[in-house]
């Protein structure tokens, strides 16, 4: 028998399974030890049913949450038993990039698995070749830091401290990332407590029954937004500033085509792989595929898995958009992912449908790492402005959605000093509603380091939007003097890195 939902039954289960995911998060950031996770938020978590679908997540990670179906598929793919506790991050089996390490649990109920709760994290440290496992000029994966293909870290609830112990031995933060790890496992049980709950109390049958309403729900909002734009095409071309080996123009280009009710995304022309770490997987691409369909949506249609339904994607052999091993992808899962969303709403806006103007177009990511710790964390900019108003500033855009670090926090946790923490005025394109500005962040060391940068638009200005001007681009600076967009450098104390971030385009004459 079918179980029937009207329109308030419907949105009570999905803000039920919705606040299971948003619970998980709350967990994790409250149990987690670095300031990367605890303070700037740079986590996410969703809740699956049992047959591996998406049904809820949090309002998290945009490049995190869209990939993290591979995840699962991944573990599904191992066999897993009720009750096991699964850890990954390597990106031909279900990963984004090395640093994000992800969480998935069996959820046991009934004699077997009833759902999976999963929580992926990016760890400050996973080893490799750079502090911070975010390095510039790898040339393969294995020079990135521990690979983790779906391994248990749990049997049946019992952990398995083999796995934990090896994984420690292979990070320069080891006490750092068994507290993030064990808040990883929090936020699951968490997950699998609040699944378990809402299973008891609604039944298996009717919840099973809202996870099918739901997904189909999410599905047919997202063809009728699509229906609603119409049959249109646009095509777009834009670059990535270097590959992390070279600063050679990594071009891509897509033609986006909407057609009854379905987006059709074909990269044909893209670049094929690269020597440096700015390939990505296929998931990563999806995530940000998926991110520029959600923003098109209403702010009260349910995130989960039906709304990827109407999105295919043709993608030319050996692209850098779907690499495959030994690529290096460390810079692909934070910076392309922009790009890619940055194209595919330049795309939409040559097809003739009203998008804001670009935003900084990059995660300005900014690794340190010295004796016995390292520290990560990307930087917010301007957001475009929009027909509706201005764009903001200072803050965190496209495939990115975390928090700017606290200065305390850092400062307690590090021996660096924040000299200058301000918006950075004028930034921003000019237009009839202006692009937000983008900010200035500058750190002083107080010992030996190494500082590692991977950042985009330092030469390719964002772009504004119906006659909108452009925003300006980024810098990097030690000491004064211009860095490049990816470098690695070797700071002594006194030494000061200076980030001025990019704006947001302006929109209108």
């Amino acid at each position: 028998m079918t179980t029937a939902f009207d329109p308030l039954d419907l949105s009570v289960m999905a803000h039920a399974v919705a606040m299971i995911a948003e619970e998980m998060g709350t967990v994790l950031e409250r149990g987690a030890l670095s300031p990367n996770i605890r303070e700037r938020r740079d986590a996410s978590s969703a809740l699956f049913d049992a047959e591996g679908r998406m049904v809820a997540q949090a309002a998290h990670i945009p490049v995190h949450l869209g990939a993290m179906p591979e995840s699962v598929k991944a573990v599904r793919a191992r066999t897993p038993e009720p009750g096991d506790l699964f850890i990954l991050n390597d990106p031909n089996h279900g990963g984004s990039h090395l640093p994000d390490l992800t969480m998935v649990e069996a959820i046991a109920g009934d004699g077997g698995i009833v759902g999976y709760a999963a929580v992926r994290a990016h760890h400050a440290d996973v080893g490799g070749m750079s502090p911070g496992s975010m390095p510039q000029g790898a040339t393969e994966l294995v020079q990135e830091g521990l690979i983790l293909p779906p391994v248990r870290l749990a049997r049946a609830g019992v952990m398995d401290d083999d796995i934990l112990r090896v994984i420690l031995a292979n990070v320069r933060t080891p006490d750092e990332r068994r507290g993030d790890l064990a808040a990883q496992r929090g936020a699951c049980a968490a997950g699998a407590a609040g699944w378990l709950a809402l299973l008891k109390r609604e039944g298996h049958e009717r919840v099973t029954a809202a996870c099918d309403a739901l997904l189909d729900y999410a599905a047919r909002r997202a063809s009728a937004r699509l229906l609603e734009i119409g049959n249109v095409t646009g095509r777009a071309e834009d670059i990535l500033e270097g590959d992390g080996v070279s600063d050679t123009p990594v071009p891509l280009k897509v033609k986006v085509t909407i057609d009854a009710g379905a987006i059709h995304l074909d990269f044909t022309g893209t670049s094929a792989r690269v020597r440096g770490n700015v390939n990505c997987p296929i998931a990563v691409t999806r995530s940000a595929a998926l991110f520029v369909l959600r923003t098109l949506l209403d702010d009260e249609v349910p995130t989960n898995e039906g709304i990827a339904r109407p999105i295919t994607i043709v993608m030319p052999a050996d692209c850098f958009l779907d690499a495959h091993w030994p690529s290096a992808v460390a810079a692909g899962n934070v910076e392309s992912s922009q790009r890619v969303s940055d194209l595919l709403f330049a795309a939409l806006a040559n097809a003739g449908v009203a998008v804001p103007a670009q935003g900084q177009g990059t995660m300005n990511n900014v690794t340190f790492g010295g004796a016995g710790w390292t520290f990560y964390e990307t930087l917010g900019g301007g957001q475009g402005a929009s027909a509706k108003g201005p764009g903001p500033s200072g803050v965190h855009v496209g495939m990115s959605n975390t928090r700017n670090t606290p200065i305390e926090s850092l400062e307690r946790s590090y021996p660096i000093v924040i000299d200058e923490y301000s918006v950075r005025r004028g930034s921003g394109g000019a237009g009839e509603h202006r692009g937000g500005d983008g900010i200035v962040r500058r750190y002083r060391v107080l010992e030996s380091c190494t500082v590692t940068l991977v950042t985009e638009r330092r030469t390719r200005a964002p772009a504004g939007a119906q006659g909108g001007a452009s925003a300006m681009v980024g810098h990097n600076k030690l000491n004064g003097k211009l860095l490049p967009a990816k470098c690695r450098v070797e700071l002594t104390p006194g030494d000061v890195i200076t980030i001025e971030t990019p704006g947001g385009g302006g929109w209108g004459r």
